[in-house]
């Protein structure tokens, strides 16, 4: 009896390939306040009040924060409810939306 073994693919592509992940990110600016960002995180991503509000730090202080990595659709979809969810009541300049971008995870 001869007992044969598979031999592995060899120049295949691989089925197990990851995903492509994307960044989305909050951009700063003067027409928006702390609570804004804050009820818009915990509202939109629930994240929680106290990360929401790290977040308010981050982009203030640095003009941008990271708010969720996820597949390209869910980033899309993120960042286009961030500019659905309407301007600061608390603020008579604020027009409208806050800025988001999405951008490829593995850059710097």
């Amino acid at each position: 009896m001869t007992k044969t073994t598979a031999a592995p693919e060899t120049g295949a592509a691989n089925k197990d390939q990851l995903t492509p992940l994307f960044h989305v990110v909050l951009l700063d600016d003067d027409e928006h306040t702390y609570d804004y960002v804050i009820d818009m995180l915990v509202t939109i991503f629930c994240h929680s009040p106290e990360v929401a509000f790290r977040h308010a730090v981050e982009v203030d202080t640095h003009g941008r924060t990271v708010v969720l990595t996820c597949e390209r659709e869910q980033a899309e979809f993120g960042r286009d409810q961030i500019h659905a969810y309407g301007a600061d009541p608390r603020m008579p300049v604020s027009k409208g939306s806050m800025t988001a971008v999405i951008e490829p995870a593995g850059t710097a």
